[in-house]
């Protein structure tokens, strides 16, 4: 239960900040978009407000160039203009060039002051005032009175409640909206959150359900977008990598208490039957020698085992030298000269010149000396072994090869698992663990290399330790 409720929390977290981000950016655009619907429409009263008051500035201007300022034409239009209108009253004002008022709409002295209009300007345009409750858009312009332009000031102001209104209406209407918007953007943001989150739920359930007997389960690639489709196969290469593993750790579990029994079950069987009854000081000698011998065989397969681990450590470090490639094999080859003669099998050994690489003289004895005890388990009385060492491409390339009985190609993909034999009855007379390809793979990795090897059943194996060359002197 404590493993899985960190994983709902988060997974709860993760959904509602996703809902957040949706509920606050769908909002945000619906806030904009009716924010701009509200501006469009005071904009456009404004240009229409502006409008009938250019228009009656106009009619004012036509007037006063016709008749005199103080004609009743004049105080008629003003009046009877000011009454025209149901909703919208205008309010207008014709003051002459010393400042007197010549006409102007009853009442308009008290809602609207002179001070309160803009000062005289070349571009005719409305603004904005508000007078107590009320708001007015008013425009001040200069005007002719008779034959003389611009002597005169015209005041013209238009009453604003209906629109401030027909505003105010607009915002109430809408508020309501904005909040069932906000709630619709918060539901429809977690339903997507949740949909969208799903697959990633289903593979944290696929997780949460991985046991040493469901490694074999898989997610199906098809239910997952093509978004989330790069994850589900990683999650399967993950699972494909876990059960191969666990594969060969059973296996190499199984075969270590195999490998260990079976000296085990020999050293205490020649015991027992040495302690059954009295025996001669040669029966006893020969028993404890049989013992020594089991002894070496269970010290050497520790010795390996305790090898291999120990090369899988990341920290594991080597003492690198610089190594004579040709040198190191003609040693070998030597050394294994003799073993050779014995069984009748023929031990050569080739090099190029110059070829060196820094690596543990210890650890690549041994590696060479394994290939070399595997090709002379292996190749029959008159056989050949050759050792070569060559470079191909920047890398030096050492290959022991023989002319035994070879290896069958369905075992090839596993012959450097450790404890892995392909001929379990012919590895069990001639004392080997399976450990000795594996101890080579893994020193050639210690080394940055790598191991290969090429077999055909009748014809003989190759086996090749790649490793880094060395720069030749004088050579980029």
């Amino acid at each position: 239960m404590s493993s899985t409720m960190p994983a709902e929390r988060g997974r709860g977290r993760l959904a509602v900040r996703l809902t957040l981000w949706y509920a606050i950016f769908s909002f945000g655009l619906i806030l904009a978009a009716t924010a701009y619907l509200y501006w469009a429409l005071a904009r456009n009263l404004d240009r229409e407000d502006d409008g009938v008051l250019q228009d009656q500035v106009h009619i004012l201007k036509v007037l006063l160039r016709e008749h005199q300022e103080s004609s009743a034409g004049i105080r008629q239009e003003v009046e009877l203009e000011s009454g025209a209108r149901q909703h919208s009253r205008i309010f207008i004002r014709i003051l002459d060039d010393s400042g007197r008022t010549v006409a102007e709409t009853p009442g308009m002295d008290q809602k609207l002051p002179r001070g309160v209009f803009p000062a005289v300007s070349d571009r005719e345009s409305g603004s904005q005032i508000r007078q107590g409750k009320e708001s007015f858009r008013v425009m001040t312009a200069a005007a002719p009175l008779g034959d003389r332009p611009g002597a005169g000031v015209l005041q013209v102001a238009l009453d604003r409640n209906e629109e401030d209104k027909l505003l105010r209406q607009f915002g109430r209407r809408i508020l309501p909206l904005l909040a069932v918007s906000l709630i619709l953007c918060a539901v429809a943001g977690y339903q997507i959150a949740h949909r969208g989150l799903r697959p990633i739920e289903t593979i944290s359930v696929a997780a949460s359900r991985i046991r040493s007997t469901t490694l074999h389960e898989r997610l199906a690639g098809g239910e997952f977008p093509a978004e989330l489709g790069s994850l589900a196969r990683g999650f399967n290469d993950m699972l494909d990598r876990l059960q191969d593993s666990f594969d060969r750790l059973s296996r190499f579990s199984a075969d270590i208490a195999h490998e260990l029994r079976t000296p085990l079950n020999t050293l205490r069987g020649e015991v027992e039957v040495a302690l059954g009854k009295a025996r001669s000081p040669e029966d006893y000698r020969e028993t404890l020698g049989s013992v020594l011998e089991e002894s070496g065989r269970l010290s050497r397969l520790i010795e390996s085992l305790l090898f291999l681990a120990r090369a899988e450590d990341p920290k594991m470090e080597i003492r690198r030298e610089s190594l004579d490639v040709a040198g190191e094999l003609r040693s070998l080859a030597e050394f294994y000269e003799a073993a050779a003669a014995d069984r009748g099998v023929t031990l050569t050994a080739r090099s190029d010149d110059g070829l060196r690489v820094s690596a543990d003289r210890g650890l690549f004895q041994r590696a060479a000396a394994n290939l070399i005890d595997n090709a002379l388990t292996h190749t029959p009385k008159g056989g050949r072994i050759a050792l070569l060492a060559e470079r191909v491409n920047g890398q030096v390339r050492i290959e022991v090869s023989d002319t035994g009985c070879g290896i069958a190609p369905e075992h090839l993909p596993r012959v450097f698992d450790r404890l892995y034999r392909a001929d379990r009855s012919r590895s069990a007379e001639t004392g080997g663990a399976g450990l000795g390809l594996a101890i080579v793979k893994s020193i050639a990795e210690l080394h940055g290399g790598k191991a290969e090897i090429d077999s055909a059943p009748g014809k003989g194996t190759r086996v090749a330790v790649i490793l880094p060359a060395e720069p030749v002197p004088g050579k980029s």
